[in-house]
This record gives structure tokens, sequence and C-alpha cells, in this order.
């Protein structure tokens, strides 16, 4: 099981959790509903895909066709005031929070399968920021549709009755669950990068315990064939020749000044030719 340490435990239990809660939310028509002050409610509830109307007509058109009960908002009938259904701000909370599902189901198989994969698997660390990414872009997204939503939803120019229009509890699951999105996905690349570098100091160390165990095996072979060699007599050794041998002596050679010298007083102290030399 590739979920064993207790940070990944967690960002699994948290992200099971968001997936949860935004899945309801994105299903449910409750993002916006009447407070049930109103006798006779024109508009009662709305999510992201249905609309639910009582008697409703819209005022600034001349159509006779009166709206009641809940329907798709995309639906055929809904065509002649499609465009105050569907105001811009709408588009664009319907767009992010698809955004934010689809990262969510991305995310899911790849959840189920971390849970069968092991931590020695090289594709763990490819899984773990996978999921991680998934989860923050998804978390992003989903904090963009329902910060959207929270500022336009509630506003005096669309739903009639707005001043007893409030948001509802599918909204409420939408931001826990968008939020919760982004610690998950941020734990899942925090033990991503700590598995990579785990995995890159187990790897040098590998590598430097096999590199001395070859040098010392080495080593040992050298000395067990030095070893096994038969040793030679001593006569038949060559004598070994320092590396700095000295140079031999050479005689020096006299100085010009001192040479003349020299003969200068063997010529003097020499007896003249021709005379005899008497000792007394």
């Amino acid at each position: 099981m590739g979920v064993s340490n207790r940070s990944t435990q967690v960002a699994l239990g948290i992200s099971v959790f968001s997936f949860l809660l935004f899945i309801i939310a994105f299903a449910t028509p409750y993002w916006l509903v009447t407070d049930g002050r109103l006798q006779n409610p024109r508009f009662t509830n709305l999510g992201l895909w249905e609309v639910c109307f009582n008697n409703f007509q819209d005022i600034h058109r001349f159509y006779d066709t009166r709206f009641t009960g809940c329907m798709w908002v995309f639906e055929e009938e809904y065509y002649i005031i499609h465009d105050f259904l569907l105001p811009g701000f709408y588009i664009a909370v319907q767009f992010f929070a698809t955004l934010c599902f689809i990262m969510c189901l991305i995310a899911l198989p790849l959840t189920v399968g971390i849970l069968r994969t092991s931590r020695d698997d090289d594709r763990y660390v490819v899984l773990l920021l996978t999921i991680g990414s998934c989860e923050v872009l998804a978390s992003i997204f989903g904090f963009i549709a329902v910060v959207i939503f929270g500022a336009k939803g509630d506003s005096r120019d669309w739903m009639p009755g707005w001043q007893n229009n409030d948001m509802g509890w599918s909204f409420a699951l939408a931001v826990v669950g968008g939020v919760m999105l982004l610690p998950a996905g941020i734990l899942y690349m925090v033990e991503a990068r700590r598995e990579r570098y785990k995995r890159l100091n187990e790897i040098s160390n590998r590598d430097v315990s096999e590199y001395g165990d070859d040098y010392y095996q080495s080593q040992a072979a050298a000395a067990a064939v030095a070893a096994s060699q038969p040793s030679t007599s001593a006569s038949a050794k060559q004598p070994e020749m320092p590396y700095f041998a000295p140079e031999p002596s050479r005689p020096r050679r006299p100085q010009p000044g001192r040479h003349h010298q020299q003969q200068q007083q063997q010529q003097a102290t020499a007896p003249p030719q021709g005379s005899i030399q008497t000792d007394i």
C-alpha cells in the first residue's frame, strides 16, 4: 500500500471529504434560496444547472408565459428569458465550477491508483505530483466560482425578491469543499518532494558504498596476486637505482687569473738553463 505515512493519509482523507462536498454542491440546486418570509415568492431556489420558479413572469418583456416548477436552466422553455436567466457572471460560475469538477474526476482514479502502488515503485512520485497538482488547480477554480457567485448571486438586478434571497447550503458545501482541496493538494506535493529527495539520498549512498567495496576488493586481489608469485634469488635481482641519482663529479675548471699567477711563480723559481745548481 502506497499510503503508509501520516501526511499522505491526512491528505487522502481531506481530498475524499472535499470531493464529496463539492460533487454534492455541483449537483444540488440550492446555491441561492428564498428565506421563506414571502407568502408566494416567484423565485424559490437555484443551483448551477436547475432553477425553480413559482408563477414567474418576466415583467421587462411582453410575454404572457408564466414559469412554475423546477427545470434545467438550458431548457427550451426558458429560451425567451435566457438573457435574464443566464447573465455573464452565472456562466462564469458554471465554467469554473465545471473545471473544478473535472479536476476532481481526474484526481479520483489517480487516488485509487496510488492506494494500489508501492512506495518503491517509480510511478509513486509521479502519482503524488499529479494528484497534488489536480487538487490545487481544482481548489483555485472552485474558489473563483464561489467568489463570483457570492459577489453577484444575491444582487438586486437578477432574481426577483432579492431582499429575501440568501445563499443556500449547496453554496456553503461548495465553499468548504473548494477551499479544503488546497491543503490536500499541497500535502500531496510536499510528500512527493520528500519522497524524491529520499530516493536521491539512497541512490547517492548506494553509489558511494559500491565504489568503496570495489576499491577494497581490487586492493585485496592485487595483494593476493603479489603474494602468490614465486620469489627470485637475490643474485638474479637487479639493483634498484634511486629515482634521483647523484650526478658524477667533474673537475673544476681553474680560473684564468689564478692559473696565470701559478705559471709565473713556477718560471720564477725554476733555475736558468745551462746553470749548475749546487746544494750546499
